[in-house]
């Protein structure tokens, strides 16, 4: 219940950015008493229709009584959100709670009021249940603003105890009743005097979190997309003089040929000028004639602010800030950088950068360099993403030259450097690519993750469509980037972008050398290897290196260093026809003499051999000489790239969609890689091609393992509502807290995970007593902190069978450690012999909560050999994971050893997984050591902390991150 002294407080956590449907941007807020004039302002914009939507009447204007009630609320009962662009309303939304008897929640006396005589008055039960409306303006309807609007006075709802909303709508306003049937919620829907009355549950659901995402993609693309796809860009900044940065842009955007308008901005030129290098030039984006959908700004951060108002009421759809001077350089940068993203957001424009490199799109249709790389990169099917502009040159540099001549597959489709991505980043690129036609592989160089919790989900519904590969930086995100901080190390973050199906590789080079490796051949059945070449040396090499990263290679075939170009063409033939080979690694060091023309025809007959069965991939190891890498790039065919597509999916066409496509497509078209011609990529070392085409190898399984991602299993025997009185009944007594033992094994009982009894020994006495009373054999450990699970040191003692062997043990202890107050030694039944496990969950607040095993002791406390998988974990992920650490064959019967019971260390791991993503508040497990027998497990320890959770914002309404 609120109180009366917090009922009316501004809730500024109900302020939002948010994407709309069209690319554009619009604020979300409270309405207050300040927002008189703009309802009325707004109110006087709309249709005479609409309005009668609203209030199933003629009402052409709006009353004092009207405007005082719907600008006046107690953020309680009575709550108004207003979307605004520019500062001025394009909708609103409200709820009112309804009473018990049927009439608003305001209507009854406040339950702080007082009766005449001075009693206080009886407030009415608190209702549950709101009636919600909406108002959007005409030139705004169709953008999606009511859906965002709804997500939004949801969330206000819920949090204000308001589980039911229920809306009266006229049967000829389709459009809003499309908005409430659409939102995915329960509902039911019933015809009464003439009214629609639709009522609904306000608690998220599988299909209204569908929508919500794919309403979020299809707006987030989007917006990226206007920004990729303008049909007019102005450079404000082109200097007088040659040389500057933005006279470099324009001069880049000309001369890439730029298919749309374009015009120079410089608030100096002279009057009269009308032309800057042959493109129209004018003193300000308003004095410009026509739309202006990009503005790439190169002017000093000082007069970025002036710009931004400038853009903003022109209409301009979106900014590339190329200015430095931003949060990379202190404090003082920071908070420029925060009114520069707010100034902008309020206007409904995207930001890219800033302290950015610049943006790029290949297609020929757009033609657009907007950056300071100085040539267009080759059209191609990569699109490329750096939040590093030097990283960013980098990658484009290396792309060509790898390239060749070869335009169409190793080329560039889009290219983003995102700078100090104080707006656009990763995230939303990915949602571009994800649909985008003209992108086969995305690569990525990112030195922050934003939102990691949302970047795996985006790069797990990505990488099932096309692959993506990330190089991350490991260290401290640079200055300029505001990133919410993660205590996860470095090494588990990675393996939880592989869990998503990302590429994880290590350095830019690998970068791209596995982004042409899957730019240019199919991906691989599995992991068997054929070796051929003209060396033998390079064979073994590449022998090697397979075995290194766990490929399996078959023996070189050696052809010798006489071998002719059509030696390797029936080799290759034969080993691509083999069923026991799934790529093939050709070596290949130059003929004597030969020249240019043999490494054409050595190329040539690679290329057609490859063709002939189009289903496996092909790699070429050559040694720095002669020409054969130029060679292969420019062995080209006409013809398209067989088994680059999933099973069953569709042939797509690559032309530039216009802007309404990306908007009406569903998340379930899905367009498949499109590659135009079977390319044979070449390295100049066998530890690189090998090192490619392992990932690719460990990518298609990933990606059949996809197409099956099991299940999340229900046990009987959980008490879920047991378990969650337990946590409420447990948090009362603060905000966190390590549980006691006894608590410890009463949560975990819960789900089914059982403890062996652990009886404090705090002398020989209280030890032999508690031996007899679990019965012998018994182990005495000591639970001191630089002791506990360290039977290498002694601290432990196994199957000591009577009272005898007990007191020794004890006697031994405390002469070699100390006391028993500083040992704190226990007794404990003896477990049947095993593999000792550890098992951990944790809560991260920037990744989500995260399940990990591995074996206990040395493998995984000094090499760090643990395994992690983000909760839920279905029954293939807890399989996996089992077998992911590389001690695993410990458990599997290595050398002889028995095999434990690993179906059981599954089921534990997934009633662990069960247990923290049902309650939330358990923020951190541990289970150490887990002992796995032949037949069965025992946990011999374990810990639970509770805490409030940390706020998921992937639950929440669609939101642009808060600058």
């Amino acid at each position: 219940m609120q109180t009366s002294s917090d009922r009316h407080e501004y809730p500024a956590h109900w302020e939002a950015d948010v994407v709309l449907r069209d690319g554009g941007t619009a604020r979300i807020r409270p309405i207050t008493v300040d927002d008189a004039d703009r309802l009325v302002s707004f109110y006087e914009q709309v249709s005479d229709e609409s309005k009668y939507y609203r209030f199933f009447a003629p009402y052409p204007r709006l009353s004092a009584k009207d405007v005082h009630r719907f600008t006046h609320h107690d953020f309680v009962d009575r709550v108004g959100l207003a979307a605004t662009i520019g500062g001025e309303f394009i909708a609103t939304v409200r709820y009112d709670r309804i009473g018990p008897d049927g009439m608003p929640a305001s209507s009854h006396p406040s339950p702080t009021a007082t009766s005449a005589g001075g009693s206080v008055a009886s407030a009415p039960p608190v209702s549950d249940e709101a009636e919600v409306a909406f108002l959007v303006q005409d030139a705004h309807q169709g953008r999606g603003v009511a859906s965002a609007l709804l997500e939004h006075i949801a969330a206000v709802a819920r949090e204000r105890g308001i589980r039911r909303f229920a809306a009266e709508v006229l049967p000829a306003n389709n459009k809003m009743i499309k908005v409430f049937t659409d939102a995915g919620y329960t509902q039911k829907r019933s015809f009464e005097d003439g009214v629609v009355r639709l009522e609904f549950g306000l608690e998220p659901t599988d299909r209204s979190l569908a929508v919500q995402y794919a309403r979020e993609q299809r707006a987030e693309g989007r917006s990226v997309q206007r920004l990729l796809m303008p049909g007019s860009v102005a450079v404000i900044g082109t200097g007088r003089t040659r040389g500057g940065v933005g006279r470099s842009v324009l001069a880049n955007l000309r001369d890439a040929g730029f298919t749309g308008r374009l015009h120079a901005v410089n608030r100096s030129l002279p009057e009269g000028q009308k032309e800057l290098d042959g493109v129209p030039a004018h003193r300000s984006v308003r004095d410009i004639d026509g739309p202006v959908d990009l503005a790439v700004v190169a002017v000093r951060a000082e007069h970025v602010p002036e710009v931004v108002e400038e853009c903003g009421r022109h209409g301009v759809q979106g900014l590339v800030v190329l200015s430095a001077g931003y949060a990379e350089s202190g404090a003082e940068g920071r908070e420029r950088q925060r009114e520069l993203v707010r100034h902008a957001r309020a206007y409904g424009m995207r930001i890219i950068g800033p302290n950015a490199f610049g943006i790029i799109n290949t297609s020929a249709e757009v033609r657009l360099n907007a950056s300071l790389a100085p040539e267009m990169p080759r059209p191609g099917r990569i699109g490329l993403f750096s939040q590093s502009g030097a990283i960013g040159i980098a990658l484009l540099s290396r792309l060509h030259r790898r390239g060749g001549g070869v335009t169409g597959v190793t080329g560039v489709s889009t290219f983003v450097s995102a700078g100090n991505r104080a707006d656009v980043s990763g995230n939303d690129v990915l949602q571009y690519w994800y649909d985008d036609p003209d992108t086969d592989v995305a690569l990525m160089y990112l030195e922050s993750i934003g939102n990691p919790r949302k970047f795996t989900r985006l790069a797990r519904r990505t990488a099932a469509a096309k692959p993506l590969v990330v190089v991350q930086g490991a260290g401290s995100a640079p200055q300029g980037h505001a990133v919410r901080a993660t205590r996860l190390p470095h090494a588990t973050v990675s393996a939880l972008l592989r869990q998503a199906g990302v590429i994880r590789v290590e350095t830019i080079t690998e970068l791209v050398d596995t982004g042409l490796l899957l730019a240019r051949q199919p991906l691989p059945d599995g992991a068997r290897v054929a070796i051929l070449g003209n060396s033998e040396s390079l064979g073994l090499l590449t022998y090697d290196a397979c075995l290194s990263e766990g490929l399996r290679p078959l023996h070189p075939l050696d052809l010798t260093t006489a071998a002719s170009p059509a030696d390797f063409h029936r080799a290759l033939s034969r080993a691509l026809a083999d069923d026991a080979c799934d790529a093939v690694v050709v070596t290949a060091i130059p003929a004597v003499g030969e020249g240019s023309a043999g490494d054409a025809a050595l190329a040539e007959a690679l290329r057609s051999a490859a063709e002939r069965v189009p289903g496996k991939p092909v790699l070429v190891v050559h040694v720095e000489l002669g020409g054969l890498a130029e060679a292969l790039s420019a062995a080209t065919s006409t013809a398209p790239q067989a088994g680059s597509t999933p099973s069953g999916a569709p042939e797509r066409p690559h032309p530039l969609r216009p802007l309404d496509r990306l908007a009406a497509k569903t998340t379930d078209e899905v367009p498949a890689p499109q590659n135009c011609s079977r390319l044979i990529p070449a390295y100049p070392a066998a530890e690189r091609a090998v090192r490619a085409l392992s990932e690719v190898v460990r990518y298609a399984q990933w990606r059949r393992d996809a197409a099956e991602p099991g299940k999340v299993p229900g046990y009987e025997d959980i008490d879920e509502k047991g378990a969650a009185a337990l946590i409420d009944g447990l948090l009362a007594r603060g905000q966190g807290l390590t549980l006691g033992t006894e608590e410890t094994c009463e949560l975990l009982g819960t789900y089914g995970v059982r403890v062996h009894r652990a009886l404090p020994a705090p002398t020989p006495d209280d030890a032999v007593r508690a031996a007899r009373d679990l019965g012998y054999p018994v182990a005495l450990k000591a639970t001191a902190p630089h002791l506990r699970h360290r039977a290498d040191l002694g601290g432990v003692r196994l199957d000591l069978t009577d009272e005898e062997q007990l007191r020794r043990a004890y006697g031994e202890l405390t002469a070699l450690f100390g006391t028993p107050e500083e040992l704190r030694p226990v007794v404990q039944r003896m477990a049947p012999r095993g593999v000792d496990t550890v098992v951990r969950a944790v809560i991260d607040p920037a990744a989500g909560a995260v399940l990990s095993f591995g074996l206990a002791g040395a493998a995984s406390q000094l090499l760090g050999d643990m395994a992690h998988r983000l909760v839920p974990v279905t029954d293939r992920e807890a399989t996996s994971l089992v077998r992911s650490i590389r001690t695993a064959p410990l458990l599997f019967g290595w050398r002889g050893s028995t095999p434990v019971d690993t179906p059981a260390l599954e089921e534990l791991l997934l009633r662990v997984s069960r247990l923290v993503d049902d309650h939330p508040e358990v923020v951190a497990v541990t289970l150490e050591p887990v002992v796995v027998a032949p037949r069965g497990l025992s946990v011999l320890g374990a810990s639970v902390r509770l805490a409030p959770p940390p706020a998921r914002d992937d639950l929440g309404p669609r939101t642009l991150p808060a600058y």
